[in-house]
């Protein structure tokens, strides 16, 4: 089944939307390259983006919450990511809406799956291969997903992710890694 596609003028909105979800999601992570990485938009699939990289080579889809759980410094998002030079395939990483409390459990729920999280401070991970393989199987066949855990200051809250077209973006962001 083909993702619906959005009319030009809101394709473009969402594109600029999730790239700079992207650039921002990259500068979070550890130190950069000496140059700015060329990052190509394979394409914007309902409220999901494929991305490629080139430096360092990975390809991801990703996707803003379209309820965020609070006011943050950054864009919370979700992503699933392929990094060919470290082996790494369909990674889950989540950005929360807001810094959680470090004893604070992290769940994220798909469809009726729930998943427990390895998380930071406020970014979380699927704990091996086989939670990240079952958390993409759920996003295939489901209609949305949420991320749930208890503020630093300990109020519970929640990011929820609308999933259509996620599915189609991972698919469209491996390919665009196979290709190259």
């Amino acid at each position: 089944m083909r993702a619906k596609r959005q009319p030009a003028a809101s394709r473009l909105a969402i594109a600029a939307t999730l790239l700079a979800t992207a650039t921002i999601a990259q500068a979070q992570h550890g130190p950069q390259p000496p140059a700015p990485s060329p990052r190509e938009s394979v394409g914007v699939f309902d409220r999901w983006g494929a991305f490629i990289d080139a430096v360092p080579r990975r390809c991801y889809a990703i996707a803003q919450p379209v309820q965020a759980g609070g006011a943050s410094r950054w864009r919370p998002f979700a992503s699933i990511a392929t990094w060919p030079g470290k082996g790494a395939r369909n990674q889950l990483h989540i950005r929360l809406s807001r810094e959680r409390d470090p004893r604070a459990r992290v769940m994220l729920s798909v469809g009726e799956r729930r998943f427990a999280l390895v998380a930071g401070s406020a970014d979380a991970w699927a704990p091996d291969t086989r939670t990240d393989a079952a958390v993409v199987a759920a996003i295939r066949s489901s209609r949305s997903m949420s991320v749930e855990s208890l503020s630093k200051g300990g109020q519970p809250f929640a990011d929820v992710y609308a999933l259509r077209g996620a599915a189609t973006a991972i698919d469209a962001a491996a390919l665009g890694c196979a290709r190259r």
